[in-house]
């Protein structure tokens, strides 16, 4: 299968081309700079430049394909708090792919995130049927609905629900590398109250094997979930860290959280467990790749990175 990656060199995009070329597919990956084509050449892939605004580039990529993952997002205007401007230009991205693959029965693999469940599933584990109708309108839920929507126009689309923490030694700009050096920052690794809100956690490997099957065999509209881990304390993400730094892991008032974790003051106090239940019964997906805690044990996050 000729396979259209957008965030094709960001953290998971490079782990999912190796896991398409081992599978026997041709990949050609979006790539917006001469660093990101000479990563995905070398990789063995080959390279289509363009930006994700670049909706020409889009629709052209995703014609030429026989089937698209779509991973790239926009942080920085997240980063500063402008989740809007990067979720709008997600969802156009979406909308032009779509419209490309039109009537094709192709697939198109986009990306969301399990956390948008504390909200559509609040106080119980989330599962794939759990859906956020995205009133009021929340980051990537748009996209999310749209993707399924196009499996009435004739694409196989589906949506991977990725968990907060997708870790392993390629995350170098993930939620984990942050916490590490907000913690650093601070002196001490911090929860919001008594730290028992839940975050879901997967392995970037085991997360790269999900899109590949996804792309395979997921069936038209169907919602899946990148998740092993289904809920970790917030403590203890924090109390691993902790650890590792040999700084105190402290209790802070929820009114301090924005202070304290910048951008991420929101998302910290979410209680977000999830199953993945119905996506490994549906794919035959099974993590095998060592969970968060276990993760946070090794030198990787610590020692090769200025998180």
């Amino acid at each position: 299968m000729r396979v259209f990656v957008t965030g094709a060199s960001g953290h998971i995009g490079s782990l999912v081309v190796p896991e398409l070329l081992e599978a026997g597919h041709e990949v050609t990956g979006l790539a917006r700079s001469d660093k990101s084509a000479a990563a995905l050449a070398a990789a063995g892939a080959k390279v289509h430049r363009g930006a994700l605004d670049d909706t020409d580039g889009l629709r052209a990529g995703a014609a030429a394909a026989d089937g698209v993952i779509h991973l790239a997002y926009d942080h920085e205007p997240m980063r500063a708090g402008n989740f809007v401007d990067a979720a709008t230009v997600d969802l156009r991205a979406v909308q032009v792919m779509g419209a490309a693959l039109d009537g094709s029965g192709k697939p198109l693999v986009i990306t969301s995130g399990t956390l948008l469940l504390a909200f559509a599933a609040p106080g119980r584990t989330g599962t794939e049927a759990d859906a956020d109708p995205g009133e009021p309108p929340r980051p990537r839920v748009a996209s999310e609905n749209t993707a399924v929507a196009l499996a009435e126009r004739g694409v196989r689309s589906s949506v991977v629900r990725l968990a907060p923490t997708v870790h392993g030694p390629a995350d170098a700009h993930g939620f984990i590398p942050r916490l590490i050096a907000i913690a650093r920052e601070n002196g001490a690794s911090a929860y919001v109250g008594d730290g028992s809100n839940r975050w879901p956690a997967v392995h970037e490997l085991d997360a790269a094997r999900l899109y590949r099957l996804a792309l395979e065999t997921a069936p038209a509209g169907s919602r899946l979930h990148g998740a092993a881990d289904e809920g970790v304390p917030f403590r203890d993400i924090a109390g691993a860290i902790a650890r590792h730094l040999n700084l105190p892991a402290v209790s802070i008032p929820a009114d301090q959280a924005d202070t304290h974790f910048g951008f991420l003051g929101g998302l910290v106090t979410l209680d977000n467990p999830t199953s993945s239940a119905l996506t490994q019964e549906l794919l035959g997906w099974r993590p095998v790749h060592p969970g968060l805690i276990a993760d946070l044990g090794e030198d990787h996050y610590f020692n090769t990175r200025g998180a």
